[in-house]
C-alpha cells in the first residue's frame, strides 16, 4: 500500500539540478502537469536548478515527480529533491526566473 492514497491532495517543493536550463525544461513541465491535472507553478532559479510547486491528486503528483527526474528529452536531470509545501493555485503556469 502507498504512503499515501492515490485521491489525496498532496503539494510538494522540487529543485531540479543538472542541464535543466535551456532545454525546455520549465514548458515540457507546465504541459506534463496540466495533462495531469496538477495546479502550481515551475521557473527557473539564476543557479541553474529548475523550481516547481506542484499541488494536486498523490498519485498526479508522483507521476509529475517521475517525470521531473527525466525531464524532457534535451535534458540531463543530476538530482530531484522534493519537500513538503503549501499553498492554493489555479492552474499550472511558468514563471520568471529568481
Amino acid at each position: 500500500m502507498s504512503p499515501n492514497p492515490p485521491d489525496t491532495t498532496l503539494t510538494r517543493h522540487l529543485r531540479i539540478t543538472g542541464r535543466v536550463q535551456g532545454v525546455g525544461y520549465r514548458w515540457h513541465m507546465t504541459d506534463e502537469a496540466r495533462r495531469l491535472g496538477l495546479t502550481g507553478w515551475v521557473r527557473n532559479r539564476r543557479d541553474g536548478s529548475v523550481e516547481a510547486v506542484v499541488s494536486g491528486p498523490a498519485g498526479a503528483v508522483h507521476a509529475l515527480i517521475e517525470w521531473a527526474r527525466r525531464g524532457p528529452s534535451l535534458a540531463r536531470v543530476d538530482e530531484v529533491v522534493v519537500g513538503d509545501a503549501e499553498g492554493a493555485f489555479e492552474g499550472f503556469e511558468p514563471r520568471e526566473t529568481v
